[in-house]
């Protein structure tokens, strides 16, 4: 059985304001050191945190890695009166997020320069293992056509500096000012793809390969294809689903796609990133422009038998039935807020990352007795 792991990204958000906020000093370096069932590691602005599933086969085992993963953070952020939001951006900013110390995170922001500043951006990260570099090209090809759907089933970031951006992805729009954006090109074999990334880094658009923005590549790490499109995600359980949909298209080899050319492909993207499950999209089985939840229900029916052979059949089927019924992350917000604005949306988020113990608070002065 293929193996998958999954990263997600968190920004710390101040309980009130719901601004990001930079972690206290220490705590980075506290989380950072421990590993067990997974790994926390910084991410680009100081007020990120990166979590890190082991390799796992099973999603039973992937949503408990995640749960204790968003525990961990969640606890440590309770600690600090904020909250570790699964949000793809932050409802409110106030642009003074400062970035990481790392030499590769220096490089980065040196490239983007005043970008940096409107780049408070969560993801999801869903690698599948592919034995072959020849099998990973085509399996990126395979996922291509499919990436604006899986980001309409997933948008969850509606809010731009605490009002509605009108978009279900904000954040995808954030990320399409980067070099090497969006959908990548379609490559004949794994020498044309290496080549294409290393044309991108000789005329500068990239530090590195590693800084490759596509909402899918090839890892440079690991032997995985790596599925980007995704917005973080409110929800361990919510993130498992984009995983076992990204793992069935990858391993599904006989999807008969029609080629629509990364125009078509960004064009649904845009349309996704602007009304999720409401968008007209490029089915990449026909050609043809359908409603979301029509090219969902074909992905679906595309990938049913790779979902049965992996036992993923199921939690698909229930993944589904929530986002009919509650919506998609950025309606859960919306919602939220409409019903009762910020504080509102605080319990949302806050709830994706439960802390599993009572927040510790100061001890109270000491009063003397009483002199008798």
């Amino acid at each position: 059985m293929s193996r998958f792991g999954i990263e997600e990204e968190f920004l710390f958000l101040d309980e009130h304001s719901l601004v990001p906020v930079a972690l206290a000093s220490g705590t980075r370096e506290r989380i950072t050191r421990l590993r067990t069932g997974g790994e926390v590691t910084t991410e680009y602005l100081t007020s990120q945190i990166e979590c890190l599933t082991e390799p796992v086969a099973t999603a039973v085992d992937a949503e408990a890695q995640l749960m204790h993963l968003r525990g961990l953070i969640g606890w440590h952020a309770r600690e600090q009166h904020a909250i570790a939001a699964g949000s793809g951006t932050p409802f409110a900013t106030t642009r003074s997020s400062t970035v990481s110390p790392s030499p590769h995170y220096d490089e980065v922001a040196e490239q983007l320069g005043h970008l940096t500043r409107d780049h408070e951006v969560n993801g999801l990260h869903v690698h599948v293992e592919v034995a072959d570099d020849e099998g990973r090209v085509r399996a990126l090809d395979r996922v291509r056509g499919w990436l604006p759907v899986l980001l309409a089933l997933t948008g969850n970031s509606p809010f731009v500096n605490g009002r509605d951006s009108a978009f279900a992805s904000w954040r995808s729009i954030l990320i399409r000012r980067l070099p090497s954006s969006w959908a990548p090109p379609r490559f004949r074999d794994y020498d044309e793809y290496r080549a294409g990334v290393q044309r991108l880094v000789d005329v500068g658009a990239l530090a590195d390969a590693a800084s490759l923005s596509w909402s899918a590549r090839i890892s440079d790490r690991y032997p995985t294809v790596e599925v980007r499109v995704f917005d973080a995600q409110l929800t361990a359980e919510d993130a498992v689903f984009a995983a076992l949909l990204s793992r069935a298209i990858v391993l599904t080899d006989d999807q008969p796609l029609a080629d629509i050319g990364v125009d078509g492909i960004d064009a649904s993207l845009w349309t996704a990133a602007r009304r999720g499950m409401g968008a007209r999209l490029i089915d990449p089985t026909t050609g043809e422009v359908e409603d979301a939840w029509t090219v969902a229900d074909r992905m679906r029916a595309s990938i049913a038998p790779a979902l049965r052979e992996l036992g993923d059949e199921d939690r698909v089927r229930e993944g589904f039935e929530r986002l009919r019924t509650l919506g998609t992350g950025a309606d859960r917000q919306r919602r939220a807020v409409h019903d009762g604005g910020a504080p509102a949306l605080a319990e949302l988020l806050r709830a994706g990352t439960p802390a599993p113990f009572p927040a510790s608070t100061p001890a109270a002065p000491r009063v003397p007795a009483p002199k008798p």
